[in-house]
């Protein structure tokens, strides 16, 4: 397929994104992520972006992954990305929709985002010799990695995409959202103390109406979502689902009822890494296990490693 669409989508302050190569350890939370990359600002999860790796008959497309707001791909998935390798997946991850120089990623217009991913998916496609890849995309993830297969002329080049806590449809943020709109300029002011592409995430959001505008979906490409009714962000939960056609939607706690983990925990909680090998891998995969997590796991460690 021709670059020319996503081209042509091209957001002003447009740069290449940034392919960490330095291989760290598995982590199993967020702060243990966040403590390493601190001093290893190249980090990626062990296994992944090694662009040697060739698809297998029982794993043919690549595995993409795209980070959430005000992180990386390290922080993110330091947890899932070995998991996949180790299950024979090919396993690539960027950051994307940094400032020049930043040590922590999708903070910006998120426009950005959408262009540097499809830019990274054909260099994914071109190393490995696919024809499609899988998009695992977590909180933002799941919005930037879905505007490019619905709006930039993806969906050839991708099979299944996985929403993780996905902001389908924003979030209030706990009431917040509706008091910012309704106030002339208090948007700007939640920009400057979250981000750009945060408030851009918005229930109601210009962009957020312009990502679903004609159908959350699009034919061709199987849409699965894994959410909390425990979310700490999106909030109604209702927000995260799909509503086209073909979308399976899947909810933590009606497959697990113990499990409270909520919206930061997510992508380090075993159940749903254990859920998404299962989602990408059906045929080979074991069932998850259920176990008890306490409501707030992971609030602590994101609060303490944003502030140190």
């Amino acid at each position: 397929m021709s670059l020319a669409p996503i081209a042509a989508a091209e957001p002003a302050g447009y740069r290449p994104p940034v392919i960490p190569s330095q291989p760290g350890p598995p982590q199993s939370d967020h702060l243990a992520a966040a403590r390493y990359i601190a001093t290893h600002p190249d980090a990626v999860p062990s296994g992944v972006n090694d662009f040697e790796c060739r698809p297998t008959v029982d794993h043919p497309r690549p595995v993409v992954l795209v980070h959430g707001t005000d992180s990386s791909a390290y922080s993110d998935w330091a947890g899932i990305g070995p998991q996949l390798v180790e299950a024979g997946f090919c396993v690539f991850a960027l950051n994307y929709g940094g400032k020049p120089d930043a040590d922590t990623y999708g903070t910006e217009d998120m426009r950005i985002g959408f262009a540097q991913l499809a830019e990274f998916v054909d260099d994914v496609l071109d190393a490995t010799g696919a024809a499609k890849v899988d998009l695992v995309g977590f909180s933002q993830g799941a919005n930037v990695s879905r505007f490019y297969v619905n709006k930039l002329g993806g969906a050839p080049k991708v099979d299944t995409w996985v929403g993780l806590a996905s902001p389908s449809y924003g979030g209030v943020m706990y009431g917040l959202v509706p008091v910012g709109q309704a106030v002339p300029g208090l948007l700007d002011v939640y920009a400057q103390v979250t981000s750009v592409a945060a408030v851009q995430q918005a229930q109601g959001a210009p962009l957020m109406l312009e990502l679903n505008e004609g159908g959350d979906t699009v034919p061709g490409v199987r849409y699965v979502t894994v959410g909390s009714r425990v979310d700490e962000m999106i909030q109604p939960f209702d927000n995260i689902a799909l509503r086209g056609p073909g979308a399976e939607n899947l909810v933590l706690q009606d497959l697990c009822a113990d499990d409270l983990t909520g919206h930061f925990h997510l992508v380090y909680d075993p159940f749903v890494q254990q859920l998404l090998l299962r989602v990408l891998d059906p045929a080979r995969a074991p069932e998850p296990v259920c176990e008890p997590v306490p409501l707030g796991t992971g609030i602590p460690d994101v609060i303490i490693a944003g502030n140190s």
